[in-house]
């Protein structure tokens, strides 16, 4: 023991620059037993790029973080952070996050990525981002940005998920988006949310790919069916629905784009587990 520390100095706390900050859990929403979203406070030094994801978690046992990668569900304007999360039962993480409470610490990383960011696509006229469940998150954040309207002339958001209930977020906050201070001009004529449900009964039933191959998706939208002249795609999901999508898009010629090489659709394959 040092003299300072018998003296009842405690010894100076090494801090890690380039760990996490502990962030305040501001609000939490449950939707439904799988479902959740949490707003966090945002460090002034902290800043990304509308579309991409960051590590949060939480602390555990032995003090070390248990971190996943989470879309920021928010815009890169906004002064908080939202998160749109699963719940899993046994998952590590999850099943603890699922309990936090305002009030709450969970940990933020520094350094936020991802490709699903606009400037990882060429110019087009129309903007798809199809997601389903929690993969509608990073498209929370982009629907609500200006930037988004400023480069297409129609933005179409595809949303599947087993159950209407599961439906709620996107539903909600695409129909809050007409009223939005920022963006609620811009989304008038320009933005369109397609809903599936794969199990319950719902108005559009199916998986999107299907509705993608039988033209079903492009019918009830009353567009022409994708062509890389004209279309753009970002594709959030399983990585089952990711690679399906995928598949499509390079049929209907569209080519996989990326930061470094901008092109015609980009995937993301970042989860939270």
């Amino acid at each position: 023991m040092s003299a300072d520390a018998s003296a009842g100095q405690a010894a100076p706390v090494k801090v890690n620059p380039n760990g996490p900050t502990e962030e305040t859990v501001l609000s939490v929403e449950h939707y439904t037993d799988r479902l959740f979203r949490f707003r966090l406070t945002r460090p002034q030094s902290f800043r990304f790029r509308t579309g991409e994801f960051v590590m949060i978690g939480l602390p555990k046992e032995d003090g070390k973080p248990l971190l996943r990668a989470y879309s920021i569900a928010s815009p890169a304007w906004d002064e908080e952070l939202e998160f749109y999360s699963i719940k899993v039962p046994d998952g590590p993480l999850t099943s603890r996050l699922q309990k936090i409470q305002p009030g709450d610490k969970v940990l933020l990383g520094r350094k936020p990525t991802g490709t699903l960011v606009l400037d990882a696509l060429t110019p087009g006229k129309r903007l798809y981002m199809f997601s389903t469940g929690t993969g509608f998150a990073p498209f929370a954040s982009l629907v609500r940005d200006p930037d988004t309207y400023e480069r297409y002339d129609e933005v179409i958001v595809t949303h599947t998920c087993r159950d209407v209930d599961e439906l709620i977020y996107s539903r909600t906050l695409i129909d809050s988006l007409h009223n939005d201070p920022l963006v609620g001009e811009m989304v008038e004529g320009k933005l369109k949310l397609y809903t599936t449900t794969t199990r319950e009964h719902y108005e559009h039933m199916g998986r999107i790919t299907t509705l993608i191959e039988n033209g079903k998706l492009f019918e009830d939208l009353g567009v022409p069916p994708l062509d890389p002249a004209t279309d753009r795609a970002m594709i959030c999901g399983s990585m089952e629905m990711i690679q399906d999508v995928k598949a499509l898009m390079l049929k209907a010629g569209l080519t996989e784009g990326s930061n470094a090489a901008p092109a015609e659709f980009v995937i993301e394959k970042a989860f939270a587990g």
